[in-house]
């Protein structure tokens, strides 16, 4: 794998370091596919995160959301030794971190036939939304007032 030294951009830029800083840490970890998951747009700002997580039950998963990370985490509890032939369901315990952009909100969590959904919401404050600005005439500026 080829990794990018973003030192020279550090330099040039301003207030970008949070997205230096996913960058330089994605290429470090190694991504583990366990366990599965899909990320959907449900709307605008709506989305939906779904992880398959069969042989768990929802007392064995935590999940945890802190400053712009969502953490989801999955600890078997203390089964009775079995003799398995073949093991195809892993039940292997694990922690999956999602970065969030700002604004963006855990609203729900529900765990339903082995499938974690959480839903996500983005919800910009009312300064942060675009507004529209009123243009005015030019009689307007220089009298201030308005013209009949």
């Amino acid at each position: 794998m080829r990794t990018f030294d973003y030192t020279p951009l550090w330099r040039s830029t301003i207030g970008f370091d949070r997205i230096f800083d996913l960058l330089d840490e994605s290429q470090r970890t190694v991504e583990e596919y366990y366990p599965p998951y899909n990320i959907e747009r449900l709307g605008e700002d709506h989305y939906q995160i779904s992880l398959a997580l069969a042989g768990f039950t929802s007392d064995e998963i935590s999940v945890t959301a802190e400053q712009n990370v969502l953490a989801v985490e999955g600890r078997k509890g203390d089964e009775p030794q079995r003799d398995y032939l073949y093991r195809g369901i892993p039940a292997k315990p694990f922690k999956r971190q999602f970065n969030l952009a700002d604004y963006v909100q855990v609203k729900n969590a529900s765990f339903d036939n082995g499938l974690l959904r959480i839903e996500l919401v983005r919800e910009l404050p009312e300064a942060m939304r675009p507004r529209r600005i009123p243009i005015g005439g030019s009689a307007e500026y220089l009298t201030g007032k308005q013209a009949a």
